[in-house]
């Protein structure tokens, strides 16, 4: 396949989980690729996995300063950017009487400030054509307990693509977002949740009776990427297997 065939691309959070996937793709596509990661252990695993032709930039999303850094590599590797996955972010759970303004910033740092001054570094390399796709949320749209905060930011993040394919459509620049349900990455053994509890969790509340892929969101992403989607913007996909339906 070559639908990204001489594109450049920077995949926020590639180094695991849906980003380190959705760099596996777009470089079977054909694309030149970039990612960022936080953990140097994981920058080594997936440097392994993907190979010293991808440019790998260790940066904290949450960091905002950080993203123009992160512009200015970027710049300096490839000389302009075709696709931008905002795939990086943090997903804290717990009851409202818990969080305290620390945690709440730290959530709102990551997932929403960093991205957006993220964009915002990037302008002056993106091309025309480019398309942007930010990784947002099932919660954005389902009132699960727990998940004030966390529902919080991937709701302004969705709201930012739609705002941002308004405003950034003149200059060529595609702006959509994909809305993930439970996807089995190593997010859910992070938060304590068991195989039985995962499972569990799938049969009573997934009408697909099973957590997604990170090929499943990986593909929808390569798709919002790509030239088969021109006329495709501000939209969402969700890829939740019927959970948002309930």
């Amino acid at each position: 396949m070559s639908r990204l065939q001489n594109k450049t691309a920077l995949i926020t959070g590639g180094t695991s989980g849906i980003g380190l996937e959705t760099a596996r793709q777009f470089i079977a596509e054909g694309a030149r690729v970039a990612v960022t990661g936080t953990n140097p252990a994981n920058i080594e695993t997936a440097r392994a996995e993907l190979g010293d032709k991808v440019l790998f930039i260790q940066s904290n999303a949450g960091d905002i300063a950080g993203q123009k850094d992160v512009a200015e590599t970027v710049k300096a590797a490839f000389g302009h950017l075709d696709i931008l996955f905002v795939n990086a972010g943090i997903a804290e759970f717990g009851p409202v009487e818990q969080w305290s303004e620390e945690a709440f910033d730290r959530s709102v740092a990551i997932n929403v400030k960093g991205p957006f001054f993220l964009v915002q570094a990037l302008l002056p390399i993106l091309a025309n054509p480019a398309s942007i796709v930010l990784n947002t949320s099932i919660n954005a749209h389902i009132g699960m307990p727990n998940t004030s905060i966390y529902a919080l930011t991937k709701g302004a993040l969705l709201t930012l693509a739609k705002t941002l394919s308004g405003e950034l459509i003149g200059r060529g620049i595609r702006v959509n977002a994909v809305s993930p349900g439970p996807i089995t990455t190593p997010l859910y053994g992070k938060l304590g949740m068991s195989d039985a509890d995962t499972k569990a969790m799938a049969a009573a509340k997934i009408p697909a009776g099973r957590f997604g892929h990170p090929s499943e969101v990986a593909k929808a992403v390569v798709f919002l990427a790509s030239g088969e989607s021109p006329y495709t913007v501000g939209s969402e996909l969700v890829i939740d297997g019927g959970m948002s339906n309930l």
